[in-house]
């Protein structure tokens, strides 16, 4: 075979992905080794929730936006207007 042959087989992932037995990860057969004897136990799907903290309303949140957006303004023309004199 010429060299280019060699190279295509090489780096031909058809050809890698078609092959019969697919070895598993090195991640993989550690855990079946460790889980082997002591199998995980049983996890739910979602995590337990966070601390029960009381969230802001939305029209709270809505007030600051706007105060701020408000104090900016005022800022910005008060800035104007100490540059006209």
């Amino acid at each position: 075979m010429s060299g280019h042959d060699e190279f295509e087989r090489e780096f031909d992932h058809r050809w890698a992905s078609a092959a019969e037995h697919k070895e598993p990860s090195a991640r993989a057969r550690m855990l079946a080794a460790r889980w082997k004897d002591n199998p995980p136990g049983p996890v739910p799907f979602r995590g337990d929730p966070g601390p029960a903290t009381p969230r802001r309303s939305s029209w709270t949140s809505t007030a600051v936006v706007l105060g701020c957006v408000a104090a900016l303004i005022l800022l910005i023309g008060y800035a104007r207007i100490r540059a006209l004199h």
